[in-house]
């Protein structure tokens, strides 16, 4: 029918203009890291690095630009959303009416929980058995202005992944007649295909979380819980990552 076609061209192009370009940017970069001397496990992988070191004023800009141009296709899709939804924003479960903010929170606090721990404890093993690069969550130092841009930072991946890779194609997938566990799947190996800079470790880690957020997601249809999870695990990342790494050796 034209309109699965016109649903299906608007899947492809979304995500090839945001997280599927990251994934296939990533697939090149594992397999860069794999064919290098001592492969996986001898290469970096550096997240949230200093841009500009010589000229800090212009490093911030490029903060601030990196921080908010990735949230516009988050947005679009919102509005692609918006052509089928009245209350896109609702639909997924972005707004504040249905429950109380309380709960999300709450919710959100726990779900970290759930994969935060476990995901660290996945990290060290992958490490420890050559499967993960070394992971520099940020090379920004611990000042104020650079915890405030890793805390924005972290709410973006939060807003931007939650919303595209659940939100958005759980809306959008069934619609093009996959069934409920191909669209689980589906969405989990995406979410691990563009964390592959990190190594295996990554891919599978995150293949995980995709798929405890994404049954989450089938179960209460909140995507709020999720970024708010996302947003926590990011936070300690990068913000314990900062403080711990000059001190921490195996960091």
């Amino acid at each position: 029918m034209a309109w699965r076609a016109a649903y299906g061209a608007e899947v492809a192009l979304l995500l090839l203009v945001s997280l599927g370009r990251s994934a296939v940017y990533a697939v090149l970069t594992i397999l860069d890291m794999s064919t290098r001397p001592g492969g996986v496990a001898a290469q970096t992988a550096q997240i949230n690095p200093i841009v500009v070191a010589d000229r800090p004023w212009l490093d911030a800009i490029y903060q601030v630009v990196d921080t908010l141009l990735p949230v516009v296709p988050a947005l679009l899709a919102v509005y692609l959303l918006g052509l089928s939804h009245r209350r896109p924003w609702a639909a997924i479960g972005m707004d504040l009416r249905r429950r109380g903010w309380g709960r999300d929170l709450a919710a959100g606090l726990g779900l970290a929980a759930l994969i935060g721990v476990p995901g660290l404890g996945l990290f060290l093993v992958a490490r420890a058995t050559g499967l993960a690069a070394d992971v520099q969550a940020t090379g920004l130092g611990t000042s104020a202005w650079a915890v405030l841009v890793l805390v924005a930072r972290a709410l973006m991946n939060g807003v931007v992944e939650e919303v595209i890779v659940v939100g958005y194609l759980f809306d959008r997938l069934p619609r093009l007649g996959w069934p409920p566990w191909l669209v689980l799947v589906a969405s989990a190996v995406l979410r691990g295909s563009y964390h592959l800079y990190q190594g295996w470790g990554g891919f599978v880690g995150n293949i995980v979380m995709g798929l405890v957020f994404g049954q989450w997601y089938r179960r209460s249809g909140r995507v709020l819980p999720l970024v708010v999870a996302h947003t926590a695990i990011d936070v300690v990342a990068f913000v314990g990552y900062a403080v711990l790494a000059p001190r921490v050796g195996w960091l």
